[in-house]
């Protein structure tokens, strides 16, 4: 009974793992549409990116068009017979641009500067808000001639006279 169900278990596994590798199959055939296969890929997976260090996608850019195939056929004999206009419209059928348009610069650093600048005005903003509506005004005692009155008190209290600033002032008799 036990080897029974054991090789229903064993049939089941198989009938799942089959299953899910139809599903994956279809999964990936419903992204690329009627996109061409072609190679391994970035990560093994079919899908399509321009990217300088990996320059060969895994699916062409354009689905097959009758001109497309046309030009396939054509492509396989001399190379010399294909015009210019020939050879990139093959091009453009596999790639969507070419390695100079891929490193072209974007202008993106622009709006990163602009938003990094942005976000560092925040806190001077906030401090400024703060100033102007949070801190009311400095006490008296940070005026110049109360620092110098207080001071004067300290010598003559002789507060921490052997290190302190006292020790720097002769007492005064």
């Amino acid at each position: 009974m036990s080897a029974l169900f054991r090789n229903a278990r064993q049939v089941a596994l198989r009938l799942q793992a089959r299953n899910s590798s139809d599903s994956a199959v279809m999964d990936y055939r419903a992204k690329i549409g009627a996109r061409e296969v072609v190679g391994f890929g970035f990560n093994g997976q079919p899908n399509y990116m321009d990217r300088i260090d990996f320059p060969l996608p895994a699916v062409r850019w354009r689905p097959e068009t009758p001109e497309i195939k046309e030009l396939r056929q054509k492509e396989k004999g001399d190379w010399k017979n294909l015009t210019i206009a020939e050879k990139k419209a093959l091009y453009r059928a596999s790639f969507c641009q070419t390695l100079a348009e891929v490193e072209a610069p974007t202008g993106e650093w622009k709006s990163i500067v602009g938003w990094s600048l942005v976000v560092m005005s925040l806190p001077i903003w906030l401090y400024m808000f703060m100033k102007v509506f949070v801190y009311g005004p400095l006490p008296v005692t940070f005026s110049e001639e109360n620092k110098k009155a207080q001071l004067e008190r300290m010598i003559e209290l002789q507060i921490n006279p052997i290190e302190g600033v006292a020790s720097k002032y002769p007492r005064p008799q």
